[in-house]
């Protein structure tokens, strides 16, 4: 890594979506991470100063530790690409393609890439009609937030209209979206190539914020356990539903695996968690990348000479 000149590496962090708390988690181990590899890198909190500033304060680069919007969905992606400044992660066009979960489902269709039947849900909806239509239970979510923040299981069709209303406090884009009943799977993507799958085990009957964030009952096996052959077609879909959004040099797609063995895509990531909890340093371990290693592959990802 000595034979890169990164310059001063700005970690960007915070920011201004309802994730704020976790990206300062994820941020905050980054800078660890990339201070402890010699790497003349400083926090940077856009909720608390302008993006031009980066470039007052002399940052030549900067690592993308913020998730949600204003972070993950192409904003910042865009205000550095008019600073010329090299960043890491997926370039603006993903960034907002995959935050945004109705548009990513729509492109994964069009290319054969499963994913659970949804509807879009407004204050018209005929919510009896899309109980027809889609069964129950059924998950409601906002369509551009991450981490599932307004996220909804509905097992009864008389508890629809609140979940809905949950939702469009944070997106007035709500999608209505089949429940899928199996495994919880995520497949986290360095460079060109799948991580090995985790395997995740909630206590309750999500994997929510609590459960991602702050549960120590959630377990997790990365290997997943899965027979290789089974695992290795699901490392290299989700690496097909990565690529087909634009994503590159990291992410992570997350899945359900059905009763019946087959993959169903929710939703990708270009920008996930770095916490204890996270997902992405859990599959890099398996494959035997350390956490710096893993936070300076990405960081050499973003090299311009």
């Amino acid at each position: 890594m000595e034979t890169y000149n990164f310059g001063k590496v700005a970690v960007l962090l915070g920011g201004r979506s309802a994730e704020r708390e976790i990206s300062l988690k994820s941020g905050n181990a980054v800078l660890e991470a990339l201070q402890s590899q010699g790497v003349d890198a400083h926090p940077f909190d856009p909720a608390e100063q302008p993006m031009e500033a980066l470039l007052r304060q002399g940052f030549k680069r900067a690592y993308i530790a913020l998730h949600g919007r204003y972070g993950e969905d192409g904003t910042v992606q865009g205000a550095l690409e008019l600073m010329d400044l090299p960043y890491t992660g997926s370039g603006v066009m993903a960034s907002a393609l995959a935050m945004d979960k109705w548009r990513t489902k729509l492109i994964w269709q069009a290319v054969g890439i499963n994913s659970p039947r949804f509807i879009i849900l407004n204050e018209e909806s005929n919510f009896d009609e899309v109980v027809d239509k889609l069964g129950l239970p059924l998950i409601i979510k906002p369509s551009h937030e991450g981490s599932t923040i307004g996220l909804s299981k509905v097992v009864m069709a008389k508890d629809l209209p609140a979940a809905y209303q949950l939702a469009a406090e944070f997106d007035p884009l709500v999608l209505a979206e089949e429940f899928i009943e199996g495994v919880e799977l995520t497949a986290a993507i360095l460079g060109k190539t799948p991580l090995p799958l985790v395997r995740i085990e909630i206590k309750g009957e999500l994997y929510d914020y609590q459960a991602k964030y702050f549960s120590d009952e959630t377990q997790y096996f990365c290997p997943s356990g899965l027979p290789e052959e089974q695992a290795l077609a699901i490392q290299m879909q989700a690496l097909q539903a990565h690529n087909v959004l634009g994503c590159k040099d990291w992410g992570r797609v997350d899945l359900i695996l059905n009763k019946s063995g087959e993959p169903y895509f929710l939703e990708a990531n270009t920008s996930p968690g770095m916490t204890s909890h996270s997902l992405v340093p859990m599959a890099a371990n398996a494959a035997g990348i350390t956490f710096a290693d893993l936070v300076m592959q990405i960081l050499v990802s973003s090299y311009v000479e």
